[in-house]
């Protein structure tokens, strides 16, 4: 930005205080030259002034001034619409911002283990959640964000379409699918290789396939594609898959799902479509499809800015009041370093997260 005078600073100040006024964030939208008649400039950034200083953040690409919320949830899983119900509730000005609807339970074929519901399907299970906390007030916004920063005002979360800021931050981004990271996965994704059964098993129909991954959601995984396909196989680099009891008594009496036990995949092997694995045994195993579900990675790179505390998982650390080490942030659900991931753990981490929030934003920001 170019020098300013201590006129210019005086006109920079006068345009926050009317902004403040206005009930916009007091970091004022200007241009960097100001007119000399005063009027109103248009929008092309916005910053704060500490002393004589200028701190310039990204504009809105539309050109629209910068909203101050109350509350921000990043995230669109569990966690977070359970933060929006409850946020709602306490009159908390508050947006939801999440890229895909549900995260990642929404691919999850069934889900027996939420309360009220005996099975239901995880995909509606999360319409349910969406339809909830919309009906509740909370402005949503489909959309991925890229970077949320601290300022002396609160916060500043920056998306895909744009910058708005809020007093106090609930993250509840849960995790994005792990990778195998071998030869061919990249190369046959689409094409044999996927990340959800409930999406793509359909294509398979019998044929024989494989889960790689031995947790209960790869176990379910392997039942829903036992009603498809002619053979399943779940290869798994331990002896016994951890998945809950009732899930493995229920593999084990499925004729056509064999467990192949301590081994890893070593290659995807295909031409134009995957037609099996190699695995670190020497044994190749035919197939046409991978379906891969060994766990998640946190989804917290986007916030490395904030200087949060994460563990060597790249988790969250959150105490019994979902707070982290940076005041007026929050965490809710897998993202965090909690033992347990499950759809209700994370809702009740959601439901914390907003009641120690709206107390933080009541107490201005103490």
């Amino acid at each position: 930005m170019e020098s300013t005078n201590a006129t210019t600073l005086s006109i920079f100040h006068s345009y926050l205080k009317i902004i403040k006024k206005n009930g916009l964030c007091v970091n004022c939208l200007i241009s960097p030259v100001l007119p000399k008649a005063h009027k109103q400039t248009r929008v092309i950034g916005y910053a704060f002034a500490e002393k004589n200083a200028f701190i310039w953040l990204p504009p809105n690409p539309k050109g629209e001034a910068i909203r101050m919320y109350d509350l921000i949830i990043v995230g669109a899983g569990p966690g977070g619409y359970t933060a929006g119900i409850y946020a709602a509730r306490f009159k908390l000005n508050t947006l939801l911002i999440g890229k895909v609807r549900g995260g990642e339970l929404s691919n999850a074929h069934l889900v027996e283990n939420w309360p009220g519901d005996e099975s239901i399907n995880g995909y509606d299970l999360m319409v349910r959640m969406y339809e909830h906390a919309k009906k509740t007030g909370v402005e949503i916004k489909e959309e991925t964000v890229t970077c949320i920063k601290k300022t002396p005002e609160g916060f500043v979360v920056e998306s895909e379409t744009g910058t708005q800021e809020a007093k106090a931050a609930i993250l509840a981004t849960g995790t994005e699918k792990r990778k195998l990271n071998v030869p061919g996965e990249k190369e046959f994704l689409g094409k044999g290789v996927s990340y959800c059964a409930s999406c793509d098993g359909a294509f398979f129909k019998d044929k024989v396939v494989s889960v790689v991954g031995g947790s209960d959601a790869a176990a379910t995984e392997a039942l829903l594609l036992a009603n498809i396909c002619k053979k399943v196989y779940i290869l798994y680099r331990k002896a016994e898959i951890r998945a809950e009891p009732i899930t493995k008594e229920r593999v084990a009496k499925t004729e056509n799902i064999e467990i192949i036990p301590n081994v890893n995949v070593k290659e995807i092997k295909g031409d134009k479509m995957v037609t099996g694995v190699l695995l670190d045994n020497g044994q190749e195993v035919e197939m046409s499809a991978v379906f891969i579900e060994i766990g998640g990675t946190p989804v917290s790179v986007f916030c490395k800015g904030l200087g949060l505390e994460l563990n060597d998982k790249g988790e969250i650390a959150v105490n019994e009041k979902s707070e982290t080490n940076v005041p007026g942030v929050y965490a809710a659900g897998d993202v965090t370093d909690g033992p347990y991931k499950q759809a209700i753990t994370a809702a009740a981490q959601g439901a914390k997260a907003a009641v120690f929030a709206f107390s933080y934003i009541k107490k201005g920001g103490k």
